[in-house]
């Protein structure tokens, strides 16, 4: 409406200084008691002309102090956003199998024996008949040599055993080991969890197959007399390459076996049981939760309130230089008038 005026007012200056004029004459003509000549119209024109000159500026500095606001917002969402580029989430997400991919299951056993291997289910598992005597075997074994990957001098013997897969039926594997010689104090067998038992079969160069495995897992051992029961739950963790590692996670408990053998023995007797803690596969990632998209139009929403400010900031500026130059106008014509 301002602009409309000044636009008039601009298309129109001959008929404003008539009317000024006229204003002048009839005022001339007219005797106004002293102390009221002159005084009226110019003070009211002061104050409003004050008036919008202050709401203006006013108006100035509130878009300003709204263009600084925005400006930080932009530098505090670029910094929230490479932050988080730097620390991913980690994300950990839930798979129910019926079937495992069997694991392998490497005993290094040094001295002692293998009497017996048997799969068991609903973890019944029959009182044993002649311990300590060889009985039947009935897992998948095969027996390796291979050079000790962090020495490449000491051989080593494994007998890799195929694991447990069906975990609907709580499948379990129980072993029996003998060892004869207990010139220890204490006597336990090392053994080492993979992935893959099927894997370790296929492979071409079985050695190398369990010379990466002992570098990449852990190892655990199992105490003689007693019964060791572990259950294990598999752990897969994607990278940022997209590569995927698998490790076990085991709950272990002992319980203490009563050797009911009728001579007393000086040899040791080891058990161990192995099955599924869980059907859940357990998958970890990394995730980043800054979303570009969400940033680029948080960015273009503040970037059009920036432009927005500054165009309102400028038509501002124009239209106060417009009310100052009227201003100015107007008081020259009256002192034009009055001189």
């Amino acid at each position: 409406q301002l602009s409309e005026d000044v636009e008039r007012v601009s298309e129109n200056p001959t008929e404003e200084r008539e009317g000024e004029m006229e204003v002048h004459e009839d005022s001339s003509s007219v005797i106004l008691p002293d102390g009221e000549l002159g005084t009226t119209t110019p003070s009211l024109r002061f104050s409003k002309t004050c008036l919008k000159n202050v709401f203006s500026v006013i108006l100035l500095f509130i878009y300003l102090l709204l263009m600084a606001v925005a400006v930080f917002l932009v530098y505090q969402t670029i910094s929230d956003f490479r932050e988080k580029l730097k620390h991913p989430v980690m994300s950990v997400t839930y798979k129910e199998v019926s079937l495992y991919d069997a694991p392998g299951i490497a005993f290094y056993p040094g001295k002692a024996r293998l009497l017996s291997c048997k799969h068991h289910y609903y973890d019944h598992i029959p009182p044993l008949i002649n311990p300590g005597q060889p009985g039947d075997i009935e897992c998948t074994t095969q027996r390796i040599n291979y050079t000790d990957p962090f020495t490449n001098q000491t051989m080593k013997y494994a007998l890799v055993v195929q694991g447990p897969r069906d975990v609907k039926k709580r499948e379990l594997v129980f072993l029996q080991f003998h060892l004869n010689e207990t010139d220890q104090d204490f006597s336990a067998i090392d053994y080492l969890l993979f992935s893959s038992f099927q894997e370790f079969v296929s492979s071409t160069e079985k050695a190398k197959f369990m010379k990466d495995c002992e570098s990449s897992y852990s190892s655990w051992k199992f105490s003689g007399g007693f019964r060791t029961w572990v259950k294990m739950s598999l752990v897969k963790t994607k990278e940022e390459d997209g590569s995927e590692t698998v490790e076990f996670k085991q709950e272990t408990s002992v319980v203490n076996y009563i050797d009911q053998r009728t001579k007393p023995r000086s040899d040791q007797l080891f058990f161990v049981v192995f099955e599924w803690k869980d059907p859940f596969i357990q998958t970890v990632q990394d995730i980043i939760t800054a979303n570009p998209w969400n940033m680029i139009a948080l960015l273009c929403g503040i970037f059009l309130a920036l432009f927005k400010a500054a165009d309102f900031a400028k038509l501002s500026v124009k239209w106060m230089i417009k009310i100052r130059r009227r201003h100015l106008k107007r008081t020259r014509q009256v002192t034009n008038h009055i001189s």
